[in-house]
């Protein structure tokens, strides 16, 4: 009787907690700017896109745990044009760069809900950096000729492979299971790997999304 007793309520615990967990999936935009200190150019922020999956446990209906995987591409971009006098000659051109940076995300929040349906959040999010690669193309001329290059630069041993971003965000859930949330993490990481002369970036982005809870 006392074991069937056990295995009745460690099912019954199970249960209740299965009621209190739920999974989902989401993806949206990203919009990515990276900070960069003693460094010869600026990059402009760069619109790109993440997908993945989460899991949410609520402790109670005002308070909750979210766990998430997601994929997403950060980095910056460049371009600019350019006119110089050297020696007599005018060079001119322009150069665009796209900084790449494959990111294997794992956020984690508190979220408070002041409604059934909306919530704050607040977290870190840990980035694995899984690849960095820097595009550029470079177009001179000068006295009627020109030179052009391209390529793509592979900077991952120059780059670290963890960005830590502390998060703020929002989110409104529909009662079919379907829900909106946006969130701006803040990156706090110099993800240069050897600065020599005090060389910094750091990466932040905003996301944008929706996404459904099973």
């Amino acid at each position: 009787m006392k074991k069937l007793f056990l295995v009745g309520a460690l099912a019954l615990f199970g249960a209740m907690n299965a009621q209190e967990t739920k999974f989902g999936v989401k993806a949206g935009y990203s919009l990515s700017t990276m900070k960069l200190e003693n460094m010869d150019m600026e990059l402009d922020s760069k619109s790109s896109f993440y997908v993945g999956g989460l899991l949410e446990y609520k402790f109670t209906e005002k308070v909750g745990l979210q766990a998430e995987l997601l994929y997403s591409e950060t980095g910056g971009k460049m371009s600019e044009s350019f006119s110089e006098n050297v020696d007599g000659v005018i060079l001119s051109g322009n150069q665009d760069i796209d900084l790449k940076l494959g990111n294997l995300m794992l956020p984690i929040s508190v979220k408070y809900y002041p409604t059934e349906n909306f919530s704050f959040s607040g977290g870190l999010n840990f980035a694995f950096i899984l690849s960095a690669k820097n595009k550029y193309s470079i177009n001179v001329s000068a006295d009627g000729e020109s030179l052009n290059e391209s390529g793509t630069e592979d900077i991952k041993d120059e780059t670290k492979s963890l960005n830590l971003a502390p998060f703020i965000g929002a989110e409104y859930q529909l009662p079919n299971g379907m829900f909106f949330d946006a969130r701006y993490n803040i990156g706090v990481t110099n993800i240069v790997k050897d600065p020599m002369d005090g060389e910094s970036a750091k990466n932040s982005f905003l996301q944008v999304g929706l996404g459904y809870r099973f």
